[in-house]
């Protein structure tokens, strides 16, 4: 954080300000308008910013991503249209791990107990073969369980443990996550 006062200036510096206008500009003319199926090239701008992106990576044009080089993206992991990063701290998105459309990771906040109203940022760790559904809201600072499924529409304020199925307004945990079949983790 730059500033401890959002009412007498930026909460970022001058560098992390043009960093993202030129984020901005490469986003509206290259990322938004790549056709779908190219994940590779969109893996390779948010490269260029600064993110860490593993192989196999599926980021959807419409994806909204505010600063790249706080992105932790896992192998082989999905996030859809509509998504919004809002990374102003930093985001890890485990591998295998879907983020549906029109999820929001939100990492930054204010302080509404100071004056100033300054920001905080907490980072989100979501891990491995975890699924956020379609429109679920997600706290700064939470950490969502390896293969836990969040409900469409949660509101996730508080950690949810590994292999759960959670969800709702406040999101809590409703049941084990019981696969189905053969399940096969693949090893980096």
């Amino acid at each position: 954080m730059y500033n401890k006062d959002t009412f007498t200036g930026p909460s970022f510096s001058l560098r992390n300000r043009v960093a993202r206008v030129a984020w901005g500009v490469v986003n509206a003319l290259l990322f938004k308008f790549s056709p779908k199926p190219f994940h590779r090239w969109r893996s390779f701008l948010l490269r260029r910013f600064g993110a860490t992106v593993g192989r196999g990576v599926h980021v959807y044009p419409n994806v909204k991503i505010w600063a790249p080089w706080n992105l932790t993206l896992g192998d082989e992991c999905g996030v859809g249209n509509g998504a919004i990063l809002y990374s102003q701290g930093h985001i890890t998105i485990g591998k295998r791990t879907v983020i549906s459309q029109g999820a929001h990771l939100c990492a930054g906040t204010h302080d509404y107990t100071q004056p100033g109203f300054p920001l905080i940022t907490k980072p989100i760790h979501i891990g491995d073969h975890a699924w956020v559904a379609a429109e679920v809201f997600v706290h700064p600072g939470v950490t969502i369980g390896e293969g836990t499924v969040i409900g469409a529409r949660s509101v996730v304020q508080k950690d949810m443990p590994a292999w759960m199925i959670c969800g709702g307004h406040p999101c809590k945990p409703l049941k084990d996550r019981e696969l189905t079949g053969t399940y096969h983790v693949h090893n980096a």
